[in-house]
């Protein structure tokens, strides 16, 4: 399959040519394909909020090219305009950044932007709604009146009625109680369903991206380190201990059983933990 997504030899320096020139980008290189969930973990300023920002235009690379269906996004004012557009990015804490009066209005102000009719807007609007989980009536009122987790949704509906072929989220669930966390992450999940859309998702639970994603993009030190299968990338914990990074805690359990000797195998999701206690146990009903 044609990816939709590439980044190539890209490199990126901060406050370039200045006392306090920083790489924050050394040679990032890797594909995203139509559909895919991709994962992206590393420590804090492992360079993964800047790959971001490269991905849609906002930021412009100093070396190293992100085409767009193979075409560069900065060879053409147009192309990066297209790609802001293609290519949706949600922010860490997006609700900081609603200011419209309803929540209709904050959710339409992209489409408003791209010019489309009132008929199209409206229906922009009530699908990335009803795929965030907002009601009709809720549609109507300020978004300040909404909780914490009902505003994030209006934020994440506001970039998902552009209708982006990519899907960019910075720590999409940060803040959130467990129950918040689980609805974003399911809305994440029917967007990527029903639109066949790639999602990217910058996120420091492993559990989450273990869980949910098809690959691992693990940033260090600027560098790509990993690209790779969870299972593959979180076979390797010695290595991720090293970076700074956790590893979910039930393939932390398993890998230690591994080490004494045990037959299991290197799993990283409850079902499979299960599966592989009670073969551990002789087949036993009970893990």
């Amino acid at each position: 399959m044609e990816p939709i997504l590439q980044v190539q030899n890209l490199n990126y320096f901060y406050s370039m040519g200045t006392p306090f020139q920083h790489q924050a980008l050394e040679n990032v290189s890797f594909s995203v394909s139509r559909g895919e969930f991709i994962g992206i973990i590393g420590h804090t300023g492992s360079g993964k909020s800047t790959l971001m920002q490269q991905l849609n235009g906002l930021l412009k690379p100093t070396s190293g090219t992100v085409l767009l269906d193979g075409q560069d996004i900065w060879s053409d004012k147009s192309l990066t305009r297209q790609a802001r557009f293609r290519i949706g990015l949600v922010f860490q804490y997006p609700e900081y950044q609603l200011f419209e009066e309803t929540v209709y209005k904050d959710i339409s102000f992209g489409p408003r932007n791209i010019g489309l009719s009132p008929e199209e807007i409206d229906r922009r609007v009530r699908e990335a709604a009803a795929v965030v989980g907002l009601s009709e009536a809720q549609l109507q009122v300020s978004p300040f009146d909404l909780s914490g987790g009902q505003k994030r949704r209006v934020a994440i509906a506001g970039v998902i009625a552009m209708e982006p072929e990519v899907l960019i989220l910075d720590e999409p669930t940060a803040g959130l109680d467990p129950a918040g966390r689980e609805g974003i992450l399911k809305n994440i999940e029917d967007y990527r369903k029903t639109h066949n859309a790639a999602i990217l998702m910058v996120s420091h639970s492993m559990d989450d991206v273990a869980r949910l994603t098809d690959r691992l993009l693990v940033m260090n030190g600027s560098r790509l380190a990993m690209d790779d299968t969870p299972a593959a990338v979180f076979a390797r914990a010695e290595e991720l201990t090293a970076m700074g990074l956790n590893i979910p805690q039930v393939t932390r359990v398993f890998l230690e059983l591994q080490r004494m000797g045990l037959p299991v195998p290197s799993v990283y999701t409850l079902d499979q933990a299960v599966d592989a206690l009670k073969k551990c146990r002789g087949g036993g009903r009970h893990a």
